[in-house]
């Protein structure tokens, strides 16, 4: 499958997707953990940022303050589509939800409060509606 870059066809094709866990974003000095399967790792000066499910940080005492659902977009986008985040994080903006957003080879990640997340699932399925696309 060839990756999308039209932004009508990938909002239409979003198929948002909400993953059952609890995700967290924590940092380390050195390497990850023994016992940590992070579903997103980002270097930076300060430390080894992780986001894994939050029953891993818990057993591993690691400190974190933001608890996330994870919502994956099933669309195929392009590294390189352009507009794609913005409408995405513009739709999720104007409901009152922040987003932070992972791209990944074949799928955006998106990482929203936990407690919101079936409100913003709802959202991004009501964008790919309105998009001419189908939900789930």
């Amino acid at each position: 499958m060839n990756a999308e870059r039209d932004l009508t066809r990938l909002l239409a094709g979003l198929r948002p997707e909400l993953d059952p866990g609890r995700y967290v974003f924590t940092t380390v000095d050195g390497p990850v953990p023994a016992g940590l399967a992070p579903v997103v790792t980002v270097t930076e000066p300060e430390g080894l940022t992780l986001v894994v499910r939050q029953e891993e940080a818990d057993a591993a005492s690691l400190p974190y303050d933001y608890v996330a659902g994870r919502i994956t977009l099933r669309v195929h986008s392009a590294l390189d589509a352009v507009g794609l985040t913005a409408a995405v994080a513009r739709e999720l903006a104007d409901a009152g939800m922040s987003c932070n957003v992972v791209a990944g080879f074949h799928h955006d990640h998106l990482f929203v409060e936990h407690a919101r997340a079936e409100e913003a699932l709802a959202a991004l399925n009501r964008l790919a509606e309105r998009s001419g696309g189908r939900t789930g």
